[in-house]
């Protein structure tokens, strides 16, 4: 019978709030399952750009990473972003391991080619190394995994991190019974403002064709989709009490 294991990703509208990023956190630690916990930041990188006057871009939800953007990513998420979540977790006496792509080679990208759009130094998944993280994970140690990546020739890659819990999520899968939650600053998917308790992907086109789900909560829920598809038993989306409450969230079915 194959172990749980809960993967929840967090993004930066809960990362830049100090309160809500606690009580996620003693949410988070409370979880006697093996878990992983993997963070985005793009609020913060966007801010840090502006200080240096860079205008931050994104189409469709999804950043353009050019040199400047690229060196911002790295130092906020493998540096600031991800040295602080592993500061609190300790402090709650949870054992961790921030990681990035390059970090014993756990996420290993190749740069988006240039079709009609050229998103920069944004990376594709083409491999993630589960023996590593099952080793970790076999450990007690809690894995917390940003959005850089690399592809193995040197070159750092910006990764969504939405893409990168479904892809672990569907990669450990094959070991575990993997629950995965997305967190952010919605109760779960909303139609006329009312909190949906379930949404099938026959729904989701028909909400997408009304207007209802649009920009970046579409590749957000297309990786839900993904996951449920390729082996992962469970998907939620909800905001930072999808852990302890599933009332608080949008479970998604096929």
């Amino acid at each position: 019978m194959k172990d749980k294991l809960v993967v929840v990703k967090i993004g930066g509208n809960i990362i830049e709030n100090d309160s809500l990023m606690d009580k996620f956190l003693m949410s988070f630690v409370k979880i006697k399952d093996k878990k992983i916990l993997i963070h985005g930041g793009g609020k913060i990188v966007s801010n840090f750009l502006k200080k240096i006057n860079v205008e931050p871009k994104l189409i469709n939800g999804r950043r353009v990473t050019d040199n400047k953007t690229l060196d911002v990513v790295a130092m906020v998420y493998a540096g600031l972003i991800n040295k602080k979540i592993i500061t609190k977790l300790q402090k709650y006496n949870c054992n961790s391991l921030g990681l990035s792509g390059p970090d014993c080679n756990t996420i290993l990208a190749k740069k988006r080619k240039v079709k009609k759009i050229d998103y920069g130094f944004a990376g594709d998944i083409e491999k993630i190394n589960k023996k590593f993280l099952k080793q970790i994970l076999d450990l007690n140690i809690c894995p917390v995994i940003c959005s850089l990546t690399h592809d193995q020739n040197g070159q750092l890659l910006n990764t969504n991190a939405d893409t990168i819990a479904s892809k672990i999520s569907i990669e450990l899968s094959k070991k575990f019974n993997v629950i995965l939650n997305y967190c952010f600053d919605k109760s779960g998917i909303l139609i006329n403002n009312q909190k949906q308790d379930i949404v099938s992907a026959k729904v989701y086109k028909k909400l997408i064709k009304k207007n209802i789900i649009v920009d970046g909560m579409i590749p957000k829920i297309e990786n839900c989709f993904s996951a449920l598809k390729n082996g992962v038993n469970e998907v939620y989306i909800g905001n930072h009490q999808i852990i302890n409450n599933k009332k608080n969230c949008t479970k998604l079915t096929l």
